[in-house]
């Protein structure tokens, strides 16, 4: 699995920033907190938006946050400290202070499936990261895009694991010019359906494969 784009730090971020309303929302969407692009828009320029609740206000202002961590943040470890912190970004202010980058002590269920997953340990989390970072034979796409599923599956969060398994895995290919992982509307539905098979399975295959065929967004600024 090559890396689809070749572009350096600078570049990645230049992209990511012309873009970043569009990658808000498109997040936003993912985790179900439905807002449409102009709301999105007005929110993160600072405005006021009637109608939508303080929730939602938050959660994108939030992904604002988390967003700004990602690009202005250089020579950070991706560790476990650092998947805390991005879900005491995303998630302020929507969980109780307790939770916050803290991993989950109640069980979870997980919408269109009777599977559940297991009981988060840090040790456990911790050894699962390193050798998933650890993959020398593997390029820095393949393995954000294992990363970030392998976040989502994980459920260690007791909310906004989606949100975090992307932010976490952009932050990988940014700080490493291989463009944005992002999913649009319109495939928002094929990528459920493939989650929860992946959920179910363990096999992340199907999806890594269509995650890099549809979802990874970029400019060869080299060529232009």
């Amino acid at each position: 699995m090559k890396n689809k784009f070749n572009l350096t730090r600078e570049q990645n971020v230049f992209v990511a920033k012309r873009n970043i309303v569009d990658y808000i929302w498109k997040s936003a969407n993912l985790e179900g907190i439905m807002v449409t692009y102009f709301e999105t828009q007005a929110i993160y320029d600072g405005g006021i938006v009637n109608g939508l609740t303080v929730d939602k206000i938050i959660a994108i202002n939030n992904l604002k946050y988390s967003w700004e961590f990602i690009l202005e943040t250089e020579g950070i470890d991706y560790d476990f400290k650092t998947l805390c912190h991005l879900h005491k970004l995303t998630c302020d202010k929507l969980v109780l202070d307790q939770n916050l980058g803290k991993l989950r002590t109640t069980p979870v269920n997980i919408g269109g499936t009777t599977w559940k997953p297991q009981f988060p340990i840090e040790s456990q989390i911790k050894e699962e990261l390193q050798e998933l970072l650890n993959q020398t034979e593997k390029t820095k796409t393949e393995i954000a895009i294992e990363i970030m599923l392998w976040i989502m599956r994980r459920q260690m969060f007791i909310d906004g694991n989606k949100r975090i398994g992307m932010l976490f895995a952009n932050k990988i290919m940014i700080d490493n010019g291989c463009g944005i992982i992002t999913i649009s509307q319109k495939n928002q539905p094929i990528f459920f359906e493939k989650l929860i098979k992946f959920y179910e399975t363990g096999d992340n295959s199907d999806l890594k494969k269509w995650i890099y065929d549809t979802s990874i967004d970029g400019i060869d600024l080299n060529n232009n």
